[in-house]
Formats: structure tokens, sequence, C-alpha cells
């Protein structure tokens, strides 16, 4: 009968790519309404495994990622009805693509089949993301806004008193119109999954994560217009690693 060593040695270093869709929306104070936005994310990965401590194989995991992130814009009347802008007479829409290279490292821990079958995991740690550009998709040029109708910018197509009811209830549009100010991101991110590993083949992640930007996109001092514009990510990933050592246990 044998048992599991206390801090039983490992060196396996694997090589990984990746790729998978996320949800993103910004954490805005002043409140912007909105909606999810889906993008994509891929990128390379490396995992050195170290030990196996009991039951739990550990490892520290880091990657190399292209993400696309930012906002859709949940532009509603009072009544939760599509705003239709008075000059395009189309109804309102708004979205911010932000693009980053995000590097998350993570603290890998598993339990399960090591060489062969399936196990499960958490990865937890920092992220940081690194501005690569910005693109902006709206269908408009004035907002329905209370102030826009008031300082007549409608008046042309004879609407000069604003309502609610056909408006936007949102006053907040100052950051359709900000770019990106803070060009590096940083957060925290945890995720959990399932590996499945075949001999002569390798191993087959397939992973959801939780990202909470702790960085703004823009300032938040006193003087500024927003006190935080945060990014919350959900990622489903799946990915492929191979070892690059091949070790028996």
């Amino acid at each position: 009968m044998t048992r599991a060593q206390v801090g039983d040695y490992r060196n396996r270093i694997s090589v990984g790519v990746g790729g998978g869709y996320i949800l993103n929306k910004m954490s805005f104070v002043t409140a912007v309404p909105q909606t999810m936005l889906g993008g994509m994310t891929a990128g390379v990965s490396f995992r050195y495994t170290s030990e196996k401590y009991f039951s739990t194989l550990c490892a520290i995991q880091a990657e190399i990622n292209y993400t696309q992130k930012g906002w859709r814009e949940k532009i509603e009347t009072y009544d939760n009805g599509p705003v239709i802008n008075p000059k395009t007479g189309a109804a309102e829409a708004y979205e911010r693509r932000i693009n980053y290279v995000e590097i998350p490292v993570f603290a890998h821990l598993s339990w399960g089949k090591e060489n062969k079958g399936l196990n499960g995991f958490v990865n937890l740690g920092p992220q940081i993301g690194i501005f690569a550009g910005e693109s902006t998709k709206k269908n408009y040029d004035i907002p329905y806004t209370k102030a826009n109708t008031e300082k007549g910018a409608f008046a042309e197509e004879g609407i000069t008193t604003f309502s609610s009811h056909y408006g936007r209830i949102s006053i907040v549009e100052a950051q359709e119109n900000m770019p990106v100010e803070k060009k590096i991101d940083y957060g925290i991110t945890f995720g959990a999954g399932v590996e499945a590993t075949f001999n002569h083949v390798g191993r087959f992640d397939l992973e959801g994560r939780f990202y909470y930007g702790l960085g703004n996109i823009y300032g938040d001092s006193k003087k500024d217009y927003f006190g935080a514009s945060n990014h919350t990510t959900v990622y489903i990933k799946l990915s492929y690693f191979y070892d690059l050592n091949k070790k028996k246990h």
C-alpha cells in the first residue's frame, strides 16, 4: 500500500494556447445604464507544476492574451422603450470597444487525475492589462437628452421641450466622447474549471473566470466626472496544454 507524500516533488513545464468569449461591462460612478458587451479573447499560456501537497497539485500559471472589452449602453425612455433620435429617426445605440493585452499570473491548484483522465482546478491571481486601442460604434451625433433639448439641438425638428417619455431617462452622456485616459488596467481574477488529460495528446482545459478591475479607465479625483470606471468581466475559455517534460507519477 502506498501513501501520497507531503510535498511530493514535481517539475513539469507545460505550454499552451487558448481562446474564448467574454462578457464585459463598466462599473461607472455616476452610473451609466448598460448591458453586457461580448468580445473575444485569445493567447498563449505557461504553467509550471512544482509539487503535490497531499491531494493538491500546486502550480503557477502565466498568460498573455489579447482581449476585447468595453461596454454597450442601455438607452431607454422613462417607459423602458427605445429612444428615437429626432435627427436620424432611428433608435439610439452606442457601444465602445476597448482592447487590451492582458497578463494574468495565477496560483493554479488542481485535484483529481494527474496524467490521464479528469481533474478540477481553480486559478487565482492578479492581472494587468495594457491598452491596445479603442473604437466607438454609434448611430447619432447628438444624443436625445434633456440638456441637448434645452440647448435647442432639436429645434429644427420642432422639439423644444423635453419629455422623458421620448428622450433618454439617463442624463449621463460625458463618457460617450471621453477617450480612455488610463492605459494600464489591473485587477484580480478568479477561475474554476475542469481539465481532461490524454496520453500522447495533451491537456484540454475548460474554464470560467471572473475579473474585477481595481483600476479605472478615467480619472477618479474630485475634479473628474466619474468617481469610478472599472471593468467587470466574465470569461469562458478553452485551452490546450502540452507538457514539455513528461514524467509519470
